[in-house]
């Protein structure tokens, strides 16, 4: 079927961004879209792909470059052709990231933080350990004492070993005196994570794609290059946000919150365009030995089951 007005003023909008990073795209694409399919594909099926999203082939070509510079791909030269896969490291990013994206919410909250001390940390291992556990959520109490309320713990206790930093670190819990939350604590929460600044991306984010579903919803259908486009920008923008977002309990977040109601969008429209965009993937990308290999099992676990 024919592209709605909304869902092309989306690519539109997309396309015409001055701030457009071609490697933060493609490294979407890769998470999203390659990785579940075994993580190699062909450049030249890779650049056929972004092409719909104003990636010509020499910035494609350039930023996959890049990229392999900066230890996210590997290639590998078969004939004539490049082949381009995640390395070890890629995947170890990626997987990380998996949870905070593509997992529901946890929502019950016991009134406990979690707290580490970085007090004992080698000065050269303590900021990569503060950039790292910013990944997963953890807001700066002090200099020297991160806190978040529900870490994701197997991702938390990863960053402490591939950093070689568990035996010089103090893990914590700590209670709020009293009830879960006071107002000291909130201002100190607000400061932490600037929530302010994230739930107004959201409202905007909120805006952008809500056109989409609803011209979903009345439309009855996609064509495979359309759900490819819609998915991609949708899992490009929420990324984005979900990965600075620290996924607070409802408790200390503010009242005008918009982040669940982005997320609710997010899985709606994830779920309404996943199987077209599938469609597409098959027919458009290639690896060494052909086609792609069927999706893995944990694909269809994303956003509580697809």
């Amino acid at each position: 079927m024919a592209r709605s007005r909304p869902i092309d003023a989306l690519i539109e909008e997309f396309s015409a961004r001055r701030s457009l990073r071609a490697t933060s795209l493609i490294i979407s694409v890769y998470g999203d879209a390659i990785a579940p399919r075994g993580g190699t594909v062909w450049l030249g099926s890779l650049i056929k792909l972004l092409e719909p999203l104003g990636l010509n082939e020499r910035l494609v070509r350039t930023s996959v470059y890049r990229l392999s510079k900066e230890g996210w791909l590997s290639s590998e030269q078969i004939g004539r052709r490049s082949y381009y896969s995640l390395t070890r490291s890629g995947w170890r990013s990626f997987e990380r990231a998996y949870e905070r994206v593509y997992s529901e919410p946890r929502v019950s909250w016991d009134g406990e933080w979690t707290l580490v001390l970085m007090g004992q940390v080698p000065q050269r291992k303590r900021d990569t350990l503060r950039k790292e556990l910013s990944t997963l959520g953890f807001g700066a109490f002090s200099s020297d004492m991160l806190a978040h309320p529900l870490p994701p713990r197997s991702a938390l206790t990863s960053v402490l070993q591939d950093l070689d930093v568990q035996r010089r670190v103090v893990l914590m819990r700590a209670r709020n005196e009293g009830l879960p939350t006071s107002a000291p604590l909130n201002r100190l929460v607000r400061e932490c994570w600037n929530l302010e600044a994230l739930g107004v991306q959201y409202a905007e984010f909120l805006d952008r794609f809500r056109p989409v579903w609803r011209a979903i919803d009345s439309n009855g259908g996609l064509d495979p290059q359309a759900a490819f486009l819609i998915r991609t920008l949708l899992i490009h923008e929420i990324r984005r946000l979900l990965l600075r977002d620290p996924q607070l309990p409802d408790d200390v977040l503010p009242g005008d919150w918009h982040g669940a109601a982005a997320r609710l969008l997010c899985r709606n429209l994830y779920r309404a365009t996943f199987r077209q965009a599938e469609t597409y993937l098959a027919d458009v990308l290639e690896t060494a030995d052909g086609p792609l290999p069927e999706p893995a099992a944990y694909f269809y676990e994303r956003f509580g089951g697809l």
